[in-house]
This record gives C-alpha cells, sequence and structure tokens, in this order.
C-alpha cells in the first residue's frame, strides 16, 4: 500500500484502457475525472507551447482541460488509436480556437478571423522564403485570396488585441515617449453644434449685406443697438427693424420656409 499523502501511481496501460472502456459505456463522472487527472500533464504540456501569446499561462492551462475532457467524451477505445494520439489535436485545436475567437478585441465574423489566421500563417511561410515580408500582391497570389479579400481580413487582425490607454508611444523624430491616451481625441462639447453653425452660416450669407452687418455686429461682437447705429451711420430705430426682419428671414431659412419682406 502507498504511504498516506503520497501520490497515486499512474494505471498501466492495461488498467488505462480498462478506465476508457468502463467510461465509453458507463459515461460515470468519476471515472472521467480520474481519466482527465491521469492525462493532467499532457494538457498541461500543451498549454505551455502557447505560453508567450499574450494570455495568462493559467487561463490557457483551463482551456487546454476543457480540450482534455472533450477528447475523453469523444474517444473510442475500439479503434485501437492512443488516447494521447488523439487527444493531442483535440487540445491543440481548443486552445487555438480560444486564442482565434476569445481574445479580438472586437467582435468580427467568423468568416474573417478564420482567413485572418489562414493569412498569417502565409506570411510566416512567406517571410521565411522571400527573406522580407511579402507584398499584399504575393499573399494573394500565394494563397489564392482574392486582393481585396487580403486586405479587409489583414485590416480586421487590428482587432485582434487591446492597447492599454497607459501604454507608452514613440512620437516624432526624436522618439519623445508618450502614454497612447493622449493621441485618442476626447469629446468636444462643440462637436455637436458643427452641423447647427453650418446651417447658420448658409443662412446668412442668403441676406443683405446690411442685414448681415447689423447681426454680426450685435450677435457676434456683441455690441448694443446704439452702438451699431453709430459704427453704421444709421438710426437705432432702423438698427432695430433691420435687426428684428433679420432674425425673421433666418428663421423662415433655417425652418425652409419661405422668407418673410426683404431686410
Amino acid at each position: 500500500m502507498a504511504p498516506r499523502g503520497s501520490a497515486r501511481p499512474r494505471p498501466s496501460k492495461a488498467e488505462m484502457r480498462a478506465l476508457f472502456e468502463r467510461y465509453a459505456a458507463t459515461r460515470d463522472t468519476q471515472i472521467r475525472d480520474e481519466l482527465a487527472l491521469a492525462h493532467e500533464n499532457l494538457a498541461i504540456y500543451l498549454a505551455r507551447k502557447f505560453g508567450d501569446r499574450g494570455e495568462p499561462i493559467e487561463d490557457v492551462m483551463q482551456v487546454a482541460q476543457i480540450g482534455l475532457l472533450k477528447a475523453i467524451a469523444r474517444y473510442d477505445p475500439t479503434r485501437g488509436i492512443e488516447f494521447t494520439t488523439y487527444a493531442t489535436p483535440t487540445i491543440v485545436g481548443e486552445i487555438k480556437r480560444h486564442f482565434r475567437d476569445k481574445l479580438w478585441a472586437v467582435r468580427v465574423p467568423r468568416r474573417l478571423r478564420e482567413l485572418n489566421y489562414t493569412l498569417m500563417r502565409a506570411v510566416e511561410e512567406l517571410s521565411q522564403t522571400l527573406g522580407r515580408s511579402p507584398t499584399i500582391p504575393e499573399v494573394a497570389d500565394a494563397t489564392g485570396v482574392a486582393f481585396d479579400d487580403v486586405l479587409e481580413a489583414m485590416e480586421v487582425g487590428k482587432a485582434y488585441s487591446l492597447v492599454s490607454l497607459d501604454a507608452e508611444t514613440s512620437e516624432g523624430e526624436e522618439d519623445h515617449s508618450a502614454p497612447f491616451g493622449e493621441s485618442v481625441g476626447a469629446h468636444d462639447p462643440q462637436f455637436e453644434s458643427v452641423e447647427e453653425r453650418a446651417t447658420l452660416d448658409w443662412a446668412l450669407g442668403l441676406l443683405p449685406e446690411r442685414s448681415r452687418d447689423v447681426v454680426r455686429l450685435r450677435f457676434y461682437e456683441d455690441l448694443s443697438q446704439a452702438e451699431i447705429a453709430r459704427r453704421l451711420g444709421i438710426s437705432q430705430m432702423h438698427v432695430s427693424r433691420v435687426l428684428r426682419q433679420s432674425l425673421l428671414r433666418l428663421r423662415a431659412l433655417i425652418l425652409g420656409r419661405a422668407p418673410t419682406s426683404p431686410a
């Protein structure tokens, strides 16, 4: 009997086969867990091969464990294939799907994700063959994918990972380092009024010159009617009349109605 606290010895090949046969017949979860524990090192070994992809290795190991459980559920011991031979591509496939599907910062169609993955592999192979990065036409020729589709799929690859706003970036010839967030535009409270300003400028352009001058001096330079009268050499009453008629005409123009009497 093994000493208390010691690791349980790994089942022999015959015992392992018997376990798989029993699980295939009963689907007993305790047997499944025993099989998963017996092959845990395989999942860890395969997960570590993806440890440099920017994802915490613990998360990759969890994905590998999921792949292991799927392999156990699908494995048919009567076919005479070693479980490790069967399980390896299943686990690796699960890990690759995780990186392809789960780590995109922006959700994009599966077709483009898979095409991007294929193109990236082609780029790696062409780079080794050519000794340089391939051009878009070279990638299109090598893969048989249309030029526009290559561009679209490679463009969505930019959505694969997020960049922290605190990440340092280099700017200018002096290699000045600044947080990425400083290059991201902030909310401009005046942006929403751009269309309104453009409409007002259009309507003002339709007024007679004297009317435009009165409106500009009153609302752009904030002069009083008396100051406008002195500036233009007309009476304050005339300024008041021109201003009132100008505002009515502007309102009619902006609302799309026919203008009132000339200002």
